[in-house]
């Protein structure tokens, strides 16, 4: 196990069971990428193309790994959220997405009006009415107008 998993900067005792847990994913997350980075260099490295081949797939459990985690992490810190929202499936340059979330544009998407993981915010995937007619969203139960 990493040695920052057994190093809080603060007494256990002093810290919320939430905080301990956060922390827990944290070291976790930090585990998990280490692992891809070895699995990376051990890919590079091997001789033999099917060890190559088995390496490559334990690499990219971990990394689903670390997206599992981070996700949960995600859920439990409103102000990770926030950032993983402005940067993450953002386009263009990563300093632009930041330059229009601190000018208050709030679009990420580089420009394209709309997409990107926080879209408008209000849960929409930003890509339009998936509906055959326009006014099958406000049909009553049923279907029928």
């Amino acid at each position: 196990m990493a040695a920052s998993s057994g190093s809080l900067h603060e007494p256990a005792d002093q810290l919320p069971p939430e905080l301990v847990d956060r922390h827990r994913a944290i070291v976790s997350i930090m585990e998990e990428l280490e692992a891809v980075d070895w699995y990376d260099q051990r890919v590079a490295a091997a001789s033999d193309p099917e060890l190559a081949a088995i390496l490559a797939h334990n690499r990219d459990e971990e990394k689903e790994h670390a997206a599992m985690t981070l996700e949960w992490l995600r859920r439990h810190d409103p102000a990770l959220d926030a950032q993983l929202r402005a940067y993450l499936f953002s386009s263009g340059p990563i300093l632009e997405v930041e330059e229009r979330a601190a000018a208050g544009g709030g679009d990420n998407d580089g420009g394209a009006g709309g997409g990107g993981a926080g879209g408008s915010g209000d849960g929409s995937l930003g890509i339009g009415r998936l509906t055959a007619h326009p006014d099958v969203d406000d049909a009553p139960e049923g279907g029928k107008r």
